[in-house]
């Protein structure tokens, strides 16, 4: 593969379509011609002040302007990493002193946000920059001195210190999968794609760099409508949206509030989801709303870029059980190892998922000691040495080959003297009538698993339908209806939340 930086095909996209829409947040519109100027005009700028292969932050909410800044720190020869302002103070700070940045971009209304922080550095509102002056020749020479390996972005996950850890990403890793993610899923400049996901989480990437290598429309989805499953479903059918790349929460809470018997956005082709295991009768809502669309179960953490395994789901599915992860992407290799680090290839053995192949992270950002725990060398029986990615989760083949996904080592609980996946009880959980969303969390003092749940159903209703389910070791001793099930930043189930309800509970 021939290019080596990310703007290749920014430039080659507005070259084929300049006139075309490439991004529209409600607000702005810009063409692939506007979005390109306005991306040269922050690169000029952001150049004064920042070394080459620095990071350059954004404190700000997605837009189409902050769109083109991101570029514009790659015209740069930078990379970029989005803080969301909702973020609490404390953790703004750990993020800002891994990074060591010169300099902060955001707007007037952050910087008592960015001042509580403790930031002392260099520091420019967005708005300040519009009229910068291009200098192509400068952005010429930078791009010169680029290569594949150069870092494009940064996204922070949790730590298991407690500090956040910045996973870096280079340049090839995104040409790569993208590359293959857009051929394999047919994605074209006619369509419009509707992108949930906030900028500093990995799932936006398949959506911002889907539409630049193919001039497709990128519909930014403001984060309230998210509270009005009508208003969204309205917004979707009105943009027309035909690919929508969600993670798995964004999809649950239109369907489980009913906002498909409201309206069905019949336009849209394609359904990818991934971040967590899609509830199956959450699914099935969807796949009868949508007959005619194709779904995608997509599986992979921010390490390996995206994705690495994808499994389209067959229009006529019987949805029972377990929903495949299925196969590798083509370019990666992706094995189970036991814990003495054997590869296990036998049907039904549970093993740790490990990532080999093109894409994988160049690590995380000033923390050799975490890159080293988690990146490793493995040899093959062939006696190759290949650079893998553990990923902390658990997997199983099934009779077909598929790739099963089997929870998180770190979700894997002891009780009663077996060992037992969390996310096991919350899939059976789901299948009881009326019920639409679980958690379910240990309470060590009481060794008891705890359920907590949203749905129309009584917990007695629950219990009596989780004999026929699960063996007495895994049935939730204690079963408690809420309002709402919390989600982490991640957009995945916020089971600490639940831990500290039950020690505040006690307390």
């Amino acid at each position: 593969m021939k290019e080596k930086n990310i703007l290749e095909f920014l430039e080659r996209t507005v070259d084929r379509y300049p006139d075309q829409v490439a991004v529209d947040d409600g607000q702005i519109i810009l063409t692939w011609k506007e979005l390109k100027e306005l991306s040269m005009r922050f690169g000029t700028a952001f150049s004064r002040t920042v070394k080459e292969g620095k990071p350059i932050v954004f404190l700000m909410e997605k837009s189409g302007p902050v769109l083109a800044a991101m570029y514009g720190a790659v015209y740069a020869g930078c990379f970029y990493v989005i803080i969301d302002p909702s973020q609490p103070a404390a953790r703004i700070r750990d993020i800002l002193q891994v990074l060591e940045p010169s300099l902060v971009v955001t707007e007037e209304g952050n910087l008592s946000l960015l001042n509580e922080a403790g930031y002392g550095g260099g520091c420019e509102l967005l708005k300040d920059l519009f009229q910068e002056k291009i200098q192509e020749e400068k952005l010429r020479r930078i791009r010169e001195n680029s290569c594949g390996s150069d870092l494009l972005y940064g996204i922070f996950t949790s730590g298991s210190t407690g500090k956040p850890k910045g996973i870096t990403v280079s340049h090839q890793a995104v040409i790569r999968f993208i590359t293959h993610f857009t051929r394999m899923f047919e994605i074209m400049d006619q369509d419009r794609i509707a992108n949930q996901a906030p900028f500093d989480f990995d799932v936006s990437v398949k959506d911002i760099y889907s539409s630049m290598m193919t001039g497709a429309r990128l519909v930014l989805i403001p984060r309230k409508m998210f509270m009005t499953p009508s208003v969204l479903l309205d917004h979707l059918c009105e943009k027309k949206i035909t690919i929508m790349t969600w993670a798995v929460s964004a999809l649950c809470l239109l369907s489980s509030l009913k906002g498909l018997d409201y309206k069905k956005p019949e336009t849209v082709r394609k359904i990818l989801f991934s971040g967590e295991v899609m509830p199956e009768g959450q699914l099935k809502r969807w796949m009868e709303a949508l007959p005619d669309t194709e779904f995608v179960n997509l599986y992979g953490p921010s390490e390996i870029t995206c994705n690495c395994t994808y499994y389209r789901i067959p229009g006529q599915r019987q949805l029972e059980g377990k929903l495949p992860i299925g196969h590798p992407f083509p370019g990666r290799e992706v094995f189970l190892l036991d814990e003495k680090g054997k590869e296990i290839r036998e049907t039904k053995a549970m093993g740790e998922i490990c990532v080999a192949g093109e894409s994988l992270s160049e690590g995380y950002y000033h923390n050799q000691v975490e890159t080293d725990k988690r990146f490793f060398i493995y040899t093959a029986k062939n006696g190759e040495k290949k650079r893998c990615y553990r990923t902390g989760d658990l997997g199983c083949y099934g009779e077909e080959g598929e790739l099963y996904f089997g929870g998180r080592k770190d979700f894997q609980i002891k009780h009663m003297g077996h060992r037992i996946e969390l996310e096991e009880i919350e899939r059976r959980l789901e299948k009881i009538r009326g019920l639409v969303r679980s958690c379910c969390v240990l309470d060590e003092k009481k060794s008891r698993i705890v359920a907590f749940y949203v749905g129309n159903v009584e917990p007695a209703d629950i219990r009596r339908g989780v004999k026929t389910e699960l063996p007495v070791y895994m049935s939730p001793g204690r079963i408690v209806r809420v309002r709402e099930i919390p989600l982490n930043k991640n957009g995945k189930l916020n089971r600490e939340y639940f831990r500290n309800w039950i020690r505040e509970e006690r307390a």
